[in-house]
């Protein structure tokens, strides 16, 4: 299971602000091709999607393959016309969701 998600998103923004959203996510990361000490494939456990709503609605989203790095880090941005509230959702292959929220207040 992962631990504790990494976000920043500003406390406040003016209406129509443009804000940049950064969110890390501790997670090892395990691709499937690398084999233990008896010679056994590892199972793949990866975070293989992420998204990002404000108030209910898609703002971001992205999914993964092999390939992603462990803790991954994202980094994009977000118009912002109302206060809300973001939630920031990572999905494992093992079926396990990390969700987080973080609020913000426009004025």
């Amino acid at each position: 299971m992962a631990e504790k998600p990494r976000i920043k998103v500003p406390q406040e923004a003016h209406r129509g602000e443009t804000i940049e959203i950064r969110t890390l996510l501790p997670h090892a990361m395990e691709n499937g091709l690398r084999r233990d000490e008896n010679g056994n494939l590892i199972p793949r456990r990866i975070i293989n999607r992420f998204t990002c709503t404000f108030d209910g609605r898609p703002v971001f989203s992205a999914d993964f393959g092999t390939s992603i790095a462990a803790n991954p880090y994202l980094q994009f941005t977000a118009k912002v016309d109302q206060s809300g509230t973001f939630r920031f959702s990572w999905f494992d292959d093992d079926g396990t969701v990390t969700t987080a929220d973080e609020e913000i207040s426009v004025s």
